[in-house]
């Protein structure tokens, strides 16, 4: 069917312009001689990550135990947790994917690792590690001038095996946020290849390291030493990334197509999406290239998607102009930040040319632990 046949509020994705952006990170990846391991936090869907591994990724990235169990039953068999694992029953479980696939997981306390350590001896089979290190972000993370002294104690410890460091800096230079993507992904590769090499002169013997964000991956791939990228977004885009000069608004991929269900005035439509549909990001307006409102409304600038509640979105007709709009027609949005916005979601339609090509369920959206 046409996509303007379906239901809404609903996912739709753009097949070839997926695959363009998949496509298009690989090369970036084989240029610098790094492996990419992209986060599927973006598109939750196994199907997709299994694309990504086929175009050339070395594995996949998740943040949850439960995405883990979810990718591996579903074929992916190199998978990196980038998030500590703290608990029993997440240590068990852990552990059992363990002996089912190769396994990468992330520590930033000893007593985390002591944990790990415990139960993978128990299981008779060791565990992958990397050290996650805090570049500025201020959340996970040993921070940056303990992570030495942390690596050596965790080597102590029988039953782990660890290979890397990882950190996720975002756009920070120089300590501060910018919009300068080159010069925040130049200097979170230069951070982490240091502490890399001053691990390794201390007996730390680290092999990988593991950077990157859509924005930063391309120029943080370009540092020697920088062995691994971890883009996420990338796979759809986002009005976001396009404000940040990131992308295109052509590169994005996903969108939510969404029905005018009501003109009370003449310059005030609303639609069948708020905040349970879409995500409550917003660009940050100093940004160059600000992409107003909540989303952008493709092939209509007179459009401004201003506010929403939880199940209206309010989108305004920008002051002296005018628009064709009437209720029932449909409307794409490409939301603020896409990743949030596809956890809302069950399913996703994939569409070539304007046609249904598919429809894919959203296996891994709204996992507990």
């Amino acid at each position: 069917m046409n996509i303007y046949e379906l239901d809404t509020p609903c996912v739709l994705i753009d097949e070839e312009k997926m695959i363009s952006n998949i496509s298009r990170m690989a090369k970036i990846a084989v240029q610098n001689r790094v492996n990419l391991r992209p986060h599927t936090k973006t598109h939750k869907v196994p199907e997709i990550a299994r694309i990504q591994v086929d175009a050339g990724a070395a594995g996949i990235t998740v943040a949850k135990v439960s995405e883990a169990e979810v990718m591996a039953d579903n074929g992916l068999t190199d998978i990196f947790i980038a998030y500590p694992i703290i608990g029993e029953i997440k240590v068990r479980r852990v552990i059992e994917l363990n002996k089912r696939i190769r396994l990468i997981v992330g520590v930033d306390s000893l007593e985390g690792a002591k944990a790990l350590s415990d139960a993978a001896l128990t299981s008779g089979k060791k565990l992958e590690i990397r050290l996650e290190i805090d570049t500025g972000m201020q959340r996970t993370g040993v921070l940056y001038d303990q992570a030495k002294e942390l690596a050596l104690e965790i080597l102590k410890l029988k039953g782990l095996n660890l290979t890397g460091i990882y950190t996720f800096r975002g756009l920070i230079y120089n300590g501060k946020v910018t919009d300068d993507c080159e010069a925040a992904g130049f200097e979170e590769g230069r951070l982490m290849a240091d502490l890399a090499e001053d691990m390794r002169s201390n007996g730390v013997p680290i092999q990988d390291v593991s950077v990157g964000s859509t924005p930063t991956s391309e120029y943080a791939a370009q540092i020697p030493g920088v062995t691994e990228i971890r883009p996420g977004t990338y796979v759809f885009n986002d009005s976001k990334l396009v404000a940040l000069g990131v992308c295109s608004i052509e590169d994005c991929a996903a969108s939510i197509l969404v029905t005018a269900v009501s003109k009370p005035v003449k310059d005030l439509i609303i639609i069948d999406g708020g905040s349970k549909t879409f995500c409550m990001d917003t660009p940050v307006k100093s940004n160059p290239g600000y992409l107003e409102g909540h989303g952008y409304i493709k092939d209509h600038p007179e459009l401004v998607f201003e506010r929403f509640s939880e199940e209206h979105g309010m989108i305004r007709i920008k002051a002296g102009q005018e628009s064709e709009i009437q209720i029932g027609d449909k409307l794409q949005v490409i939301p603020t930040h896409i990743c949030t916005a596809i956890n809302l979601h069950n399913k996703a339609y994939l569409s070539n040319s304007g046609q249904v090509v598919k429809e894919l369920p959203i296996l891994t959206r709204g996992m507990v632990w």
